[in-house]
């Protein structure tokens, strides 16, 4: 079966190095699948989850956003942020969501109600990552 090489890294360091069969992930303009051999591309990425296809199975993972490059043999993901599904906690999440709401609610300016709503729409695209692993995972 025909392969790439996939890179995922985020501020925090490289996340996931390995060879994929496909990957799929959350583009601005939609869910999009990559193959083997795919033509050239870059795109920018939304909060929501990249699933890697490997041999050993699936890898999920959660970027806040980010960019994508696409090439014949090697897919590489800059995350603005990450977390692989493993390090996945509902709690954190929930925190997370809470405390964009807190912000949001008490910005005075442009700037901060627009930072407030970017953190927001994460933290929803984390806790829908989080609850869509537990629903799979039962």
């Amino acid at each position: 079966m025909s392969t790439f090489q996939v890179e995922v890294v985020s501020a925090e360091g490289q996340i996931f190095s390995g060879e994929a069969t496909a990957v799929y992930a959350a583009a601005i303009t939609g869910e999009i699948g990559i193959l083997p051999r795919h033509a050239p591309l870059l795109t920018k990425l939304k909060a929501g989850a990249v699933r890697v296809q490997t041999a050993a199975g699936e890898q999920a993972i959660f970027v806040g956003g980010g960019i994508m490059e696409v090439q014949p043999k090697l897919v590489t993901i800059l995350a603005d942020s990450a977390l692989r599904a493993g390090d996945a906690d509902e709690k954190a999440a929930l925190a997370a969501q809470k405390s964009a709401q807190e912000k949001l609610s008490g910005a005075k300016t442009d700037l901060d109600m627009a930072k407030a709503q970017q953190e927001l729409v994460e933290a929803a695209a984390r806790l829908k990552f989080v609850q869509d692993l537990s629903k799979s995972a039962r």
